[in-house]
Formats: C-alpha cells, structure tokens, sequence
C-alpha cells in the first residue's frame, strides 16, 4: 500500500452518505488526538503515520500506523487484531469485527471513549513492536 496524497479535506467532503462523512470527520479528530500525526490518504484510506512490516514468511509492505476508512455501509477503523479487545469491544456499543478490522455504521451509537481507548492501544502496540509475529519498523 502506499500513500497516494491528496486533500484529506476534499476526499472527505465527498463520502456519502452524510452520516458516513460526519463519523468520518469525527475519525480524523480522534485519530489525530491519539497518534498526534496528520492524516494523509493511502488511497481510499485515511493513515495516521506509515510503518513497514515483514512476517516471517517473507511477505512485507507498508501501511499506516493507524487509519480508517468511509467506507458506504460502515467506517472501518483498522486494527492489527480485532479480537485483541475483548472487553472493550464488549463495553463499544454498536460494531461489529473482522480479523484486523472494527466496522462502525453510526458513531453516535458507540461509546467514543471506549473506541479511543482500543485505537490508543493499537497504536501503543504497533509502535511498541507488541505486533505477534509480524515486525513492524516505524518510518513516517
């Protein structure tokens, strides 16, 4: 993945529906308190930061260190392991998960300080290198 730049600003003014660019204004605020980085675009996605990994395996790329995306039914807030929060995810309201992934299709309906707490953490472990088995190395 790569970050491909471009207006933050302009690519959220265009997510539809509205409800979806709210949250996602509301996304880039939280997400700019906790990582203390400007958001940038990696495509369709709003990063915080960019970090390379490497798994074992061999398979090796980049990534923002946090990020999420508008998508049309749902925000996708990216995690390294959605199940990693089973009491927080309980204490969340409204979500529901993936492997690496926590979809939010109404902020209003979810405790945002409950989501600030699993995003603060996520990005603590990425940035600590508590990441499994994978090796993350910070780069921007």
């Amino acid at each position: 993945m790569k970050k491909t730049g471009g207006s933050v600003a302009a690519f959220i003014a265009g997510v539809t529906p509205a409800k979806r660019r709210r949250d996602a204004e509301t996304m880039v605020a939280l997400l700019r308190e906790v990582t203390g980085r400007e958001p940038e675009l990696w495509g369709t996605i709003i990063g915080f930061g960019s970090c390379h990994y490497r798994y074992p395996t061999g398979t090796e790329g980049d990534v923002p260190v946090a990020a999420f995306a508008p998508r049309t039914q749902a925000t996708t807030v990216y995690l390294l392991d959605a199940g990693a929060y089973p009491d927080r995810m309980s204490r969340l309201g409204d979500h529901t998960t993936g492997a690496g992934c926590l979809y939010l299709k109404d902020l209003d309906r979810v405790d945002t300080a409950v989501l600030r707490e699993i995003v603060a953490e996520d990005y603590r472990r990425v940035l600590s290198g508590e990441t499994g088995d994978a090796v993350y190395t910070v780069t921007g």
